[in-house]
């Protein structure tokens, strides 16, 4: 039987207006852009990993 993959919601809090390069294209890649925007992404390493480096942006939360 396959596991089911964990799924989390991403929502973007804070604007990128006066960050850093690479912050901007992090919040670019993950799919989000604005003030409470949200994705929903698999929950990988590689995605924690960008989550990570914007923290300060972001607001994870798990879906059921």
């Amino acid at each position: 039987m396959e596991e089911t993959k964990k799924k989390i919601k991403i929502i973007q809090t804070k604007s990128i207006v006066d960050e850093r390069k690479k912050a901007k294209l992090t919040i670019k890649a993950l799919g989000l852009g604005r003030p409470n925007y949200y994705v929903i992404k698999n929950d990988t390493p590689q995605i924690r990993g960008m989550i990570e480096k914007v923290k300060h942006l972001v607001k994870v939360e798990e879906v059921k």
